[in-house]
């Protein structure tokens, strides 16, 4: 357990100072904006391709790794879905639905990283860039499909929700990083100096933003659609995630990687979309603030039983 915390206590510290840089020294969203687009498109791809070019995936059990947290996304997607008719009787509308499902479902690859960087080095780098070619373009069809057929006022076409995926530049970095890896192509001692340089910057920038997006406001009063949401990321997924993990033969560092990437906190990226498609944005916000909290206390125990 000492492990597991002073692998994460460097993470939540570095959110916690994002959060006190935003009502402090960098008060203009303006400024977190930049950050976030710098990280998003430049930093975290960087990482993410350099990850994958060092790394030896004969050694990386990609099918069960990748599988479990696919299925366990799949199969937490349908209970969503599945537990809409109860979600009416509460009196939780479309828009909030929709905050339920990404709350349930998407994931912070910013936290998810750092942790596994500080709990397996370069392997555990590896291990979690399977998870995003597993989750990501999922994840996304699935977010985009939901808000456009429950909050969305104008309905998205098939090629609108392809688009959104296609355009992701996570998912093309790992693509990226996979083929230079197959093919063995050799690149110069300069592109590893920079690359490197980038990807050490990438998870600290991002933790810094993930902490200042959280809002504090409501969250005295949790509405009934955070909390459920909040069980559903923070509980139930990774008990999902870790048994079929189980069921697919994975053990050791890789279990302790589909445990870490299954139980961090919803991505700050959902409120961005639910803002954009009509989702309940304000909910969403609670929804990964409450996440992010709760997760401090729950990421430790999830891990130390997987490991």
């Amino acid at each position: 357990m000492a492990v597991v915390v002073a692998a994460l206590l460097p993470v939540f510290l570095l959110i916690v100072l994002g959060f006190i840089l935003k009502r402090s020294l960098m008060r203009l969203e303006t400024q977190w904006n930049g950050l976030e687009r710098l990280t998003y498109f430049v930093l975290f791809p960087t990482l993410l391709i350099q990850t994958l070019v060092k790394a030896d995936l004969s050694k990386v059990p990609v099918a069960g790794v990748g599988g479990s947290l696919f299925l366990s996304a799949l199969a937490m997607s349908l209970l969503c879905l599945a537990l809409r008719p109860l979600f009416l009787r509460l009196a939780i509308d479309g828009p909030a639905f929709t905050s339920i499902f990404q709350g349930a479902t998407r994931w912070q690859t910013y936290v998810a990283l750092a942790v596994c960087s500080n709990l397996f080095g370069e392997t555990g780098l590896a291990l979690a860039s399977v998870a995003i070619v597993a989750l990501i373009p999922l994840i996304n069809v699935l977010s985009v499909w939901v808000l456009a057929q429950y909050a969305s006022t104008e309905k998205q076409s098939a090629r609108s929700i392809v688009m959104a995926v296609v355009k992701n530049p996570l998912i093309w970095a790992c693509v990226i990083g996979l083929a230079i890896n197959v093919t063995q192509l050799p690149l110069p001692k300069i592109w590893h100096d920079v690359a490197d340089a980038l990807g050490r910057s990438s998870l600290g920038i991002g933790l810094l933003v993930t902490g200042a997006g959280l809002q504090l406001e409501g969250l005295y009063r949790p509405s009934i659609a955070a909390s459920v949401a909040v069980v559903l990321k923070l509980v139930l997924m990774p008990v999902l995630a870790v048994a079929l993990a189980l069921w697919f033969g994975v053990a050791g560092s890789s279990l302790v990687i589909v445990a870490v990437c299954s139980a961090v906190p919803t991505s700050s990226s959902a409120y961005v979309m639910a803002r954009q498609m009509g989702g309940d944005a304000p909910l969403l916000a609670q929804i990964i603030t409450l996440q992010t909290i709760f997760a401090a206390i729950t990421m430790p125990i999830v891990i130390a039983m997987a490991g």
